[in-house]
């Protein structure tokens, strides 16, 4: 593992809280970032899944949200999530809109500080100011299933990939992960009357280079139509034309992660 490192070769430094520096490293495998103290000399707080150790990045990197939670149960059990697998409404998983599926996110319920860790692997939900669906066993947790709906804090975790020398002390090696890079849509509305959907379709595509219907169907059997807009490589670029959106007068938009 020692030798592994001592290939590491510093590529560049970022800013990041308290006025630390955060740096970033590569070699022949993954890129990985030296994680930094925090002001008062101690790392991060760090979390075991599976035997994994993670960890919030400090900087720009990460990803931090506030917003409210809710949760999905039985009526999606045994059914296929949005990255392929199956919802087992006992598990520890969520439905995000933009991180990555497999990412883990720590979710703190902010109503009565009980936390959870999560892995994406759902998208949703899609609900105006909802930033967060939890499985079932997940909103149990953080006492999520009475309320049905809460205030909570998420902050995406990075996989520790080994450790560093670093004075007279080993430091934590993190993946590089940018949750802020992909590929981002915007969602403009959902309809159950396809030619609803065609309509509003054919008004975008005059505004926009790309407008499109992509098809949901529910638990239920109910059929939505759901369109989209625009194509971004970043979160910046697609919360611009989220604004751009709002300013047409849509004021239902929100960003999809494709």
């Amino acid at each position: 593992m020692k030798k592994f490192f001592y290939l590491l070769l510093i590529i560049s430094i970022f800013g990041c809280a308290g006025g630390k520096e955060q740096i970033r490293l590569s070699s022949y495998k993954k890129p990985a970032i030296v994680l930094p103290k925090t002001m008062d000399g101690r790392l991060p707080k760090s979390y075991s899944v599976n035997g994994v150790i993670y960890y919030p990045l400090l900087n720009g990197e990460g990803l931090v949200q506030e917003g409210m939670a809710s949760w999905y149960g039985k009526e999606f059990h045994g059914k296929k999530t949005s990255s392929g697998e199956i919802y087992n409404m006992y598990g520890k998983t969520a439905a995000h809109k933009i991180l990555p599926f497999g990412t883990y996110v720590k979710v703190q319920n902010l109503a009565n500080r009980r936390e959870v860790i999560v892995r994406i692997n759902d998208r949703g939900p899609f609900v105006k100011g909802r930033i967060i669906d939890l499985s079932y066993g997940a909103a149990r947790q953080i006492g999520l299933l009475g309320p049905g709906v809460a205030k909570v804090r998420l902050v995406a975790l990075s996989r520790k990939i080994g450790q560093i020398k670093s004075g007279n002390d080993y430091v934590p090696l993190v993946e590089a992960a940018d949750f802020r890079k992909g590929k981002f849509t915007i969602q403009v509305g959902a309809f159950e009357n396809k030619d609803n959907a065609l309509r509003l379709v054919n008004r975008l595509i005059v505004i926009f280079r790309y407008a499109t219907i992509t098809t949901y169907v529910s638990p239920q059997e109910k059929t939505l139509y759901r369109v989209r807009v625009s194509l971004s490589n970043d979160l910046t670029g697609a919360n611009k034309m989220v604004d751009k959106l709002k300013y047409l007068g849509f004021s239902q938009v929100f960003i999809v992660a494709l």
